[in-house]
């Protein structure tokens, strides 16, 4: 009774403390998207400079790595040639800026609601650039799936009110350089049995995203901002957004160790449904019936995606228990076999 007991408590323990990790994720994706927004939207408080915000987030999250790998020596660094780090660190460190500019420079022309919209294309990124490296194989019924998604992001978009070509081209344009910094990570940090969390992630691209972001902003926004002698650097605005953008990397961190990757997967579609209403009824976007139409069907499409690789990774697992099975009885059988083999040469002596 007493063992039962404390099993199904230590359960109970591991349940909630998934849950409180998805629940801290959600809070801190939901707050960093809600803040960009916020610092980024004519609107609101008006700083239209997507490449800065985004070289801030990179200065302020690179900086705290550096002390946690180097000084505090709290995570381990990885193993990392200089030809590893041209080769494999700088492509991704590269897609990695392009897709934080981009998809920073979307909220300036889009409402929150409409972006998330968006970002549920993700997976057909994802999958489409995964064929197309050899890294996925293609298969009829996910490509069916894939095409469902599409179906409904298009309807979605063509239900929204403030439409603006250029956001959803910013958008869209940042999704594909996302989906291909995610099968670039695969093809060329994990296949080498690198892998890279949040932090040793931050330590090794953020520095690199800072010197790509630096060409551009040269170009496009540094001579705006000179112009600008108004403006002073507010330390409580930026320092707060870059604090709960380093703080976001902590929980990815934290909810993909202690959960798994596809946990973060489901909640994310969980916090883009809250996103959505905090869109609607505090900032006031306008959310059409067609839009939640379409995105309800692509909600349904990606619901299924992650589904699928759920059960995929079961099979795996299973078929990983079934072959350690084998080997452990085959190993078994082979000890017999020389005991008895033992035994019989005795017999004969």
């Amino acid at each position: 009774m007493g063992k039962g007991a404390s099993l199904s408590e230590g359960v109970m323990k591991k349940i909630l403390l998934s849950y409180a990790y998805v629940g801290i994720w959600i809070f801190l994706s939901f707050t960093v998207i809600v803040y960009n927004k916020y610092i980024l939207d004519k609107k609101m408080y008006n700083w239209s400079f997507p490449i800065s915000l985004t070289m801030i987030h990179m200065l302020f999250c690179s900086s705290l790595a550096f002390i946690l790998v180097r000084v505090l020596k709290l995570v381990e660094p990885v193993s990392m040639s200089r030809d590893l780090y041209v080769s494999s660190i700088l492509p991704i460190g590269a897609l990695y800026s392009l897709s934080l500019w981009f998809s920073n420079s979307a909220y300036i022309y889009l409402s929150v609601s409409f972006i998330q919209m968006l970002k549920a294309l993700m997976p057909v990124a994802v999958y489409s650039i995964g064929v197309l490296f050899k890294k996925e194989s293609f298969k009829t019924e996910s490509m069916a799936n894939m095409l469902s998604i599409s179906f409904g992001v298009a309807i979605a978009a063509y239900g929204e009110a403030r439409f603006d070509s250029w956001g959803v081209i910013l958008q869209l344009g940042a999704v594909a350089f996302e989906a291909t910094r995610l099968v670039l990570i695969q093809i060329l940090l994990t296949s080498k049995g690198i892998t890279l969390n949040p932090i040793t992630s931050l330590y090794y691209v953020a520095p690199c995203c800072l010197v790509f972001l630096f060409v551009p902003w040269i170009l496009v926004e540094f001579p705006v901002l000179k112009q600008t002698s108004s403006f002073h650097f507010d330390f409580v605005i930026f320092g707060t957004n870059s604090l709960c953008a380093f703080a976001l990397n902590l929980a990815v961190f934290l909810l993909v160790g202690k959960t798994s990757a596809l946990t973060m997967n489901v909640a994310g579609v969980v916090k883009d449904w809250l996103l959505i209403a905090f869109s609607w009824s505090v900032i006031k976007d306008t959310v059409t019936p067609i839009n939640l139409f379409g995105y309800g069907l692509a909600f349904l499409g990606v619901a299924y995606y992650n589904h699928s690789k759920l059960q995929a990774l079961k099979a795996k697992e299973a078929q990983k228990k079934s072959a350690q099975t084998d080997e452990e009885a085959g190993r078994l059988l082979e000890e017999r076999e020389g005991d008895g083999m033992g035994k019989k040469s005795d017999s004969q002596a």
